[in-house]
């Protein structure tokens, strides 16, 4: 009987091939958005192999990464010293993560589909976590992307819908909200027309 690979044995599997599953260019959601976003200090979630973190990088921010894996993390580095800039690329779990206080003018949540409890965890964080007038910016896929075989998770819990994320960001303002669906075309990963919610939420100002 074969025992199933744990979410952390899957992904450092997938993400130690040469290739970069989900390519080197960044989150297209965030790259049309980057000009109405706060600058300053980034925090990407989940990132992976590293092409959000280091667009950001390459656009000015100071960043930081978390990922489960290591070999997403190594990826994130490789990539970043390719293109001759720095990122805080660390491995951790979501789950016990501590995102601080105050401490980010940016959280970047890209397709990063973890257990509703570990997303809930996380996303009550940023009210605290976020600098005022700071932006959380978050794609994800819907539970109508289940079966497409376009990428994303294999079951529904592990989706988003605008109505969870509402409530799950009731803290911040939702400046930008909509479950859309468009081309999702990012390395081997991501590969055709996908059901995506995104949002744009912000932390209000200190008076």
């Amino acid at each position: 009987m074969t025992v199933p690979l744990t979410p952390r044995e899957l992904w450092e599997q997938r993400f130690a091939a040469d290739e970069y599953v989900y390519g080197t260019e960044p989150n297209a959601f965030l790259a049309a958005s980057l000009a109405r976003l706060p600058r300053g200090r980034a925090l990407c979630l989940a990132e992976g192999e590293g092409r959000n973190a280091v667009h950001l990088a390459e656009a000015g921010y100071e960043v930081a990464s978390i990922d489960l894996t290591h070999a997403g993390v190594a990826k994130t580095r490789r990539l970043a010293a390719e293109r001759g800039v720095e990122v805080d690329a660390r491995v951790g779990d979501l789950a016990s993560f501590d995102l601080g206080t105050d401490r980010w003018d940016l959280v970047v949540s890209s397709f990063a589909h973890v257990p509703p409890v570990v997303r809930r965890r996380v996303h009550a964080q940023l009210p605290v976590a976020l600098r005022p007038g700071g932006a959380l910016l978050l794609e994800a896929y819907t539970p109508a992307q289940i079966g497409r075989g376009t990428g994303g998770p294999p079951v529904p819990e592990l989706t988003m819908t605008l109505v969870t994320l509402r409530e799950e960001l009731s803290g911040l303002d939702l400046v930008h909200a909509e479950e859309l669906e468009r081309p999702v075309l990012e390395g081997t990963g991501h590969t055709g027309v996908g059901a995506v919610v995104q949002v744009i939420a912000t932390k209000p100002p200190s008076h």
